[in-house]
């Protein structure tokens, strides 16, 4: 009786030590098995154009809290972004605000895909805050009311699409192209609304999400410009080769409902 009490002992004793190692084995191994499944810390590094600057501050913190995933992003002109991705900058993600750009890393391998439309962009016309040009009267009155010297700012147009689209609208209006020397390019959208802002610019063009902005606003006089003075600036994003899951959750919630609302918050239209 003691034997067989003894030997069933040594087995309910084995089994437990047994169950013990596999939940203690359990319990080290979960947290890398959750940072295999994507479930720690993240982070993405995308190249973004610089008109998107205030509308992805936003978007990065919502998705941040929703998700626990940290967006860094990298702002610059879309040809400089696109030139340097060529090149090699290590991102996932390039959100353009144009078409064109995206198509070239697309021909060059780069993209994943063609891409997809996220926003379409609008211009605004912009003084400084404490200026008496006749804004209300548009653009073309705005440009023949400049003085000798006056300055005149957009995105240099070779490297940003606003640019492009500034240029399209000054001879729509009837007031284009200007001389050089009234002319002040920025490096990308961002920097030429800050000549404006801070003066060094009598007058410009620039992204109605920029001119809106409450850190640029205060500073500014806006007017949006019509639709019609430029061809619309439809804006396109892509993921890029090696890009993994968590860029692309990210990608699809930029084109989610939530995330186009504010978008349009920003100043932006919805895609077309």
């Amino acid at each position: 009786m003691h034997a067989v009490f003894s030997d069933r002992f040594r087995k309910d004793r084995r089994a437990s030590t047994l169950l013990t190692g596999a939940l203690l084995a359990l319990v080290t191994m979960t947290p890398f098995s959750a940072l295999a499944l994507g479930q720690g810390p993240v982070r993405l590094k995308i190249a973004a154009a610089s008109n998107l600057k205030f509308v992805l501050a936003d978007l990065t913190s919502q998705y941040k809290q929703q998700t626990g995933v940290q967006v860094d992003v990298n702002y610059g002109a879309s040809g400089n972004l696109a030139r340097k991705i060529l090149q090699g900058l290590p991102v996932e993600q390039f959100i353009s605000a144009d078409e064109d750009w995206v198509a070239e890393l697309h021909k060059a391998g780069r993209a994943v895909d063609a891409g997809q439309r996220y926003t379409t962009g609008r211009l605004a016309l912009i003084v400084p805050k404490n200026s008496a040009l006749p804004l209300a009267q548009g653009l073309a009155a705005v440009v023949r009311a400049l003085k000798p010297g006056d300055k005149f700012a957009i995105a240099n147009p070779t490297l940003a699409p606003y640019g492009v689209a500034a240029v399209e609208a000054l001879q729509r209006a009837g007031v284009g192209p200007l001389p050089a020397a009234r002319q002040v390019l920025g490096d990308n959208i961002g920097q030429a609304t800050q000549f404006v802002a801070t003066g060094a610019a009598q007058a410009g063009i620039t992204a109605l999400a920029l001119a809106q902005a409450p850190e640029i606003a205060l500073s500014l006089q806006v007017l949006p410009l019509p639709a019609e003075l430029h061809a619309p600036l439809h804006q396109r994003m892509v993921l890029l080769k090696g890009a993994g899951a968590a860029a692309a959750n990210w990608h699809r919630f930029l084109l989610s409902p939530p995330a186009q609302a504010v978008f349009v918050r920003h100043g932006y239209a919805l895609p077309q």
